[in-house]
């Protein structure tokens, strides 16, 4: 199983603090810096998951996940989301998007690891 984690965080500082949490855990981070970055990145990176930033300047969150989302082959693997608690309808956009998981910027500061173990070990419920 692929160790990857594809950041899409442009903020270094933030960035940083991901890295410190998810390295020593043997992962492998594969940062994304802009939009330009995402589909080719994913494609061949193989990603065991994707951490987004849904308040992001750098990378537009929803064209990212629209584009991967779109691509048959870029669909199975499992995105941990992030945004401000108070923004609602970002929360619900990410979910209808195909995010496995959106948290609030501080939970996921505080549990960075255990929610992308988390989101990899995700299985899926059974739909109708």
């Amino acid at each position: 199983m692929s160790s990857i984690i594809l950041v899409a965080v442009t903020d270094i500082f933030f960035y940083t603090k991901v890295r410190d949490a998810l390295r020593p855990q043997g992962y492998t981070l594969e940062r994304i810096r802009n939009q330009d970055e995402v589909l080719p990145k994913a494609a061949s990176a193989n990603p065991a998951a994707m951490i987004i930033n849904m308040n992001d300047l750098g990378v537009d969150a929803f064209k990212a996940l629209e584009a991967l989302r779109a691509d048959p082959a870029l669909r199975p693997f499992p995105i941990l989301a992030f945004a401000n608690h108070e923004e609602v309808d970002t929360w619900r956009r990410a979910k209808e998007l195909g995010v496995t998981k959106v948290v609030s910027r501080n939970e996921f500061s505080s549990r960075t690891k255990d929610l992308i173990e988390e989101v990899i070990h995700h299985q899926p419920s059974a739909h109708p």
